[in-house]
């Protein structure tokens, strides 16, 4: 059996599933699937250049963000950490991109804010110092934040429409 031509028995499960409460059908997704953890990250812009910090548990420069709480949405992480990093209250808007790392199960939201003045920051929380760089020349950038830096240089790229590949 395989995903086209299903058991018997996962077409029962299958049933089941769908008449289960949300709390229990999450829970045996949950236990069923390998888990993601989830970040949200501001790419905050001013005059072609970007906030970058450097924090206590990364090797160089990264961008604002940090890892979403359970329950708690995207955007209301970035607020969140960028509140509590830099001092800065923002609106994200909508997601500008999102990055899946399959290999060690990780899903960044990336969020860009505009600044028309540069902002005034006051480093908190696990960051240590500020920085204003151009996004593809921040020093010393972690994977993670060579991560963001590639979705962003993908986000850029007006995204091509799929189409069918097997029109019989």
């Amino acid at each position: 059996m395989n995903a086209a031509n299903p058991s018997p028995l996962r077409m029962a499960a299958l049933r089941l599933y769908k008449w289960l409460p949300v709390g229990i059908s999450h829970r045996i997704v949950h236990a069923i699937q390998p888990t993601f953890t989830a970040g949200a990250v501001a790419i905050i812009e001013y005059d072609g250049r970007v906030l970058a910090l450097r924090q206590v548990h990364r090797k160089g420069w990264s961008l604002p963000g940090g890892l979403i709480d359970g329950g708690e949405q995207p955007r209301d992480a970035v607020i969140r950490e960028v509140r509590e990093e830099t001092g800065l209250t923002i609106e994200p808007g909508g997601a500008m991109a999102t990055y899946f790392v399959p290999e060690i199960r990780h899903i960044d939201v990336i969020f860009r804010v505009h600044c028309e003045t540069k902002p005034h920051v006051e480093v908190a929380s696990e960051a240590l110092e500020s920085g204003w760089f151009a996004l593809e020349e921040l020093p010393e950038p972690d994977d993670s934040t060579r991560r963001i830096q590639h979705a962003v240089k993908l986000a850029r790229v007006a995204p091509q429409p799929g189409h069918l590949v097997d029109p019989s």
